[in-house]
């Protein structure tokens, strides 16, 4: 039966640490702009207060054993850029999802997606015994659909009339899911997609302090 505890997750350019509110700060500047929030069906959380209560409520998902919310930190500069978490977490299915995930503006096309994505991957299929890891998101947004693809992730297809956004906007969901038996294939993938996005950075110089 799955049991998702909290846990740090180290890769070469990213950490995940279990969200707590000494990320206030640092999330609040990395989460200012309004357009990240565009997809998510809560409110923004583009102020100080607003992202405190943004990790509130996340900390009480956590609470209720539905969810496990990480701070995504950046090793290159050593603060928090983003969020993600362990959702929809089923210990008698052995299933969760990943999901609620945002970057700043700083840490987007880089490798820090693809990396937080391989560790939570490979954390829920090789030390949790998942046997299903799914992703989902708004119809609307083609990027994030065309991310997860990227990551070998099957699509299943749409729920319609799925969710009520934070403005009334009622939005079809686009699901997708990698189970146990892909996992191998997928995790060579993610090696790769990380190799070159790396040699990317470095012949680029990007991440230089």
């Amino acid at each position: 039966m799955l049991r998702v505890l909290p846990v740090i997750l180290t890769g070469a350019r990213v950490r995940l640490e279990p969200l707590v509110p000494a990320h206030l700060d640092e999330l609040t500047r990395a989460g200012s702009e309004p357009e990240i929030w565009r997809y998510f069906p809560c409110a923004p959380a583009v102020s100080r207060e607003q992202m405190r209560a943004w990790i509130e409520a996340r900390r009480g998902q956590e609470q209720l054993g539905t969810a496990l919310p990480f701070a995504i930190i950046d090793l290159v500069h050593g603060r928090a850029v983003g969020s993600t978490s362990y959702m929809d977490i089923s210990a008698r299915d052995d299933r969760l999802e990943i999901g609620s995930t945002w970057l700043g503006r700083e840490a987007r096309r880089t490798a820090i997606n693809t990396e937080c994505k391989f560790l939570l991957l490979r954390h829920a299929f090789e030390v949790l015994g998942a046997n299903r890891v799914q992703l989902k998101t708004d119809a609307r947004n083609l990027r994030s659909q065309a991310a997860i693809e990227r990551l070998g992730a099957i699509k299943e297809g749409v729920l319609r009339a799925h969710m009520v956004m934070a403005d009334g906007f009622v939005r079809d969901t686009v699901m997708y899911s990698v189970i146990a038996a892909e996992w191998p294939a997928v995790k060579q993938r993610l090696e790769q997609l990380l190799r070159r996005t790396r040699g990317r950075e470095q012949r680029a110089g990007a991440g230089a302090p």
